[in-house]
């Protein structure tokens, strides 16, 4: 999903298409209320040759009002071989505030700063400035 994000911003595209998920439904919840993008969908199409129906989610990206990029870096944290977890007390400032860090918690995913808010640490999947 970050990778498909980046690579759109680069190329200036106005929406991006990917598989769903619950998971990448919170983080594209979390960057419209964060303002990085304008809104998301969820399609669903019906296949032919699979059992259920394929759902897609659909990203709207959001660009300044002379075509500059709001979303300039992505990095991911955590990944399979090495998970990244803080503290309630440990959860890093992106760009000394500026960017946002997306956590998975016990509360469900939020951004680092809800994160201090409700007192609750978790694993850090990316951050995104």
């Amino acid at each position: 999903m970050l990778t498909r994000i980046r690579n759109a911003v680069i190329a200036k595209h106005t929406r991006v298409d990917m598989p769903t998920s619950r998971i990448k439904a919170d983080i594209a919840r979390i960057l419209q209320d964060e303002g990085y993008i304008q809104g998301f969908k969820l399609l669903e199409e019906s296949a032919e040759q699979s059992a259920g129906p394929i759902k897609t989610l659909r990203l709207f990206l959001k660009y300044g009002p002379h075509g500059e990029k709001l979303i300039t870096g992505v990095q991911r944290i955590s990944r399979p071989g090495r998970r990244v977890y803080f503290g309630r007390d440990d959860v890093p400032d992106v760009l000394a505030g500026l960017g946002t860090s997306i956590l998975t918690t016990s509360r469900g995913v939020m951004t680092g700063r809800e994160a201090v808010k409700a007192g609750v640490g978790g694993e850090v999947l990316c951050n995104i400035w």
